[in-house]
């Protein structure tokens, strides 16, 4: 018997096939279309600013995005390195044809795992608990677990001009009746948007207007296992270029015409507010002279360009005006044209915090059916749902990372606490504990969790164990070696112009200047250590303070998540607290004081309340 299937075959759902096959469950994929696994329908790159940490923490986890896009990509470059190391991030320009070929080459090598093309259409329940799917022939397929993963092929709609086709991203068949049958089991669907930009023919583009926008001429990986697979000099450069006034006149003269202003008069989807159309931008920005746009290629196999930024919903005839402005692509021939997409959604405060659904038992859903933008978004709650099924299946207890663990944390508590009105997209400025959270130390934090659930294999760890010793033992010879001032060594600080020491210091101690660096100090002394332990040491020593009131403050986090609250409190009987933080406490229904006071609309004041209540019924003392 099939113990899981997933629905969908997108990064959700690859993520959560792979986890759970791997942990050796016998589970069925099931897509509507096998050659959209793990599809990129939007911009091919992997990674961002944040993104690029959580694909390091499904690498750190045991997942597969980073292995198969350190394997697959164009190009790669770590984001903000002039800046500190809370917003660094990678980021690849993905190949569209390889990423889903190896992809599917990985998710093929697992015996546990059979893959299936069809369409689901309603889910067999009894008593409130999912025991299966039901196809559109008929069929009924009857598991212990389902996971949906369905990306935005609810009902989806492609919106261009004042034309609305129900189909899904490259016109294939949505799904027309899932969304319908959970909205009759309970749940609560929004309708979302997203949009996706023209794709350029390569040959009819003038680069000589454009920047040059290269990979970092030093090797980086996504993931912590695998060694760099492919050469710096053979990496695809992607370049840059900028909407001038004529284009701003054209948009704002047809505004119209745009199916998000005005040519269609049906439009429910709420965009993503971090990746506006271009209509948008030139709307809501009306002061900026232009917008910056990225030309990015799609695959080493063929021609397409994909100009990031540019997204629109705009009619064809306008779209080519709007392109020809552009510098460098005057003559530019348009291979697709951008389009908007809407969709269902479920919404996400009808999940618990391991994704399983509080409406229907042994349902769980994960990626842009919980209302997230983005690749990485999705993948890592793919990779949770997973996870979390098989332990359910196992009879253990789920795997819930917190907010100062792990940017995979942070995303599930916004999405199950908070709510949404537009995509979520994960930002650096919604982790608190961000300088915790870094792409270089997401082993440190997670390979634990990965190792336990059986993701992480014993090797795996044993090289985490033997980087940490190094760690240790480098931050020790850093104490006893100094760096003796001579008149070479003086001469080396004048010529840097970094102020001279006016004693002999230990390294430890020079390492704590913020002008000095690693690379400095190995003018004068040879670091009998790897590149990877050199940056850890160099942060902890230079962020030390900072780091341990981050810790001190998560401390303070964590012992209002000790403090629980009973699952069946009536909220009706909790006096004189606000009537918004009623409503909304009664909707989320959190577990801990600190996943209730990081509810919108819910006061200090609605706490304390809350808090007197608990220890008057329950006798705790919170």
């Amino acid at each position: 018997m099939v113990e899981i299937i997933i629905v969908g075959g997108g990064h959700a759902g690859c993520e959560a096939a792979y986890a759970s096959a791997k942990k050796g469950h016998k589970t069925l994929l099931i897509t509507s279309n096998l050659n959209n696994i793990a599809d990129m329908p939007c911009n091919p790159h992997i990674g961002g600013s944040a993104k690029g940490i959580v694909v390091r923490e499904i690498d750190a986890l045991g997942g597969i995005m980073g292995k198969v896009a350190d394997k697959t990509h164009l190009q790669i470059k770590m984001l903000n390195s002039a800046k500190g190391p809370a917003v660094q991030s990678l980021r690849a320009q993905g190949d569209k044809v390889a990423y889903p070929k190896e992809m599917m080459n990985t998710l093929k090598s697992l015996e546990n795992l059979e893959i299936k093309e069809a369409m689901v259409e309603d889910l067999i329940v009894e008593n409130q608990k999912v025991k299966g799917v039901i196809l559109e022939n008929g069929e009924k397929i009857e598991s212990k677990i389902v996971i949906l993963t369905t990306g935005t092929y609810l009902k989806a709609d492609i919106l261009v001009g004042n034309t609305r086709t129900r189909q899904g991203p490259h016109g294939e068949r949505p799904s027309l009746f899932l969304s319908d049958k959970l909205r009759n089991y309970g749940f609560q669907i929004k309708r979302l948007k997203t949009g996706t930009p023209q794709r350029i023919d390569r040959k009819t583009i003038d680069f000589s207007k454009t920047r040059v926008e290269p990979g970092d001429n030093k090797y980086l990986t996504f993931s912590f296992d695998l060694e760099p697979q492919y050469k710096i000099e053979d990496q695809i450069p992607c370049h840059l270029t900028y909407t001038t006034e004529e284009t701003h006149r054209i948009i704002r003269e047809n505004l119209n015409k745009s199916s998000m202003y005005g040519a269609l008069d049906d439009i429910e989807g709420i965009g993503p507010r971090y990746c506006p159309s271009i209509e948008d931008k030139v709307v809501r920005f009306s002061d900026k002279e232009r917008h910056q746009l990225f030309i990015e290629p799609e695959s080493r196999y063929y021609d397409d360009m994909y100009l990031q930024g540019f997204s629109t919903s705009m009619p064809p005839e306008i779209q080519e005006k709007m392109v020809h402005s552009l510098p460098g692509f005057e003559h530019a021939k348009i291979l697709k044209y951008g389009y908007a997409i809407e969709y269902d959604a479920i919404y996400p405060t009808q999940l618990k915090a391991s994704l399983e659904t509080k409406i229907l038992e042994n349902l769980f859903t994960a990626g842009q059916i919980n209302g997230t933008s983005g690749y990485e978004e999705a993948a890592c709650q793919g990779l949770m749902a997973g996870i979390n099924a098989s332990l359910k299946i196992e009879g253990k207890e789920p795997l819930v990372l917190k907010r100062n663990e792990a940017y995979i944390g942070v995303l599930i508590d916004d999405l199950i606490t908070k709510g949404i009105r537009d995509p979520y997209r994960l930002l650096t400025s919604r982790a608190e504990f961000r300088l915790l959270l870094r792409s270089d130390n997401a082993d440190q934090r997670l390979r634990k969790y990965g190792y336990e659930v059986g993701l992480i294999s014993e090797e795996q760890m044993q090289k985490l164990t033997k980087k940490e010793n190094s760690i240790q033992e480098c931050l020790e010879w850093l104490k006893e070696n100094k760096l003796k001032i001579t008149n070479d060594v003086k001469q080396v600080f004048l010529e840097k112009n970094i102020p001279l020491p006016t004693a002999t210091m230990t390294l430890e101690q020079l390492l704590k200047r913020p002008e000095i660096t690693v690379e400095f100090l190995e003018n004068f002394i040879t670091f009998p250590y790897t590149d990877e332990v050199k940056e850890q040491v160099e942060i902890y020593l230079k962020y030390e303070g900072y780091i341990q009131k981050a810790y001190k403050e998560a401390e303070k986090m964590l012992k209002l998540e000790k403090k629980q609250i009973p699952n069946d409190i009536d909220y009706d009987k909790v006096n004189n607290i606000a009537s918004e933080a009623r409503q909304k406490l009664k909707e989320v229904r959190p577990t801990t004081i600190a996943q209730a006071i990081r509810i919108s609309g819910v006061n200090p004041s609605d706490i304390s309340i809350l808090s007197v209540y608990l220890k008057k019924e329950y006798g705790k003392d919170e």
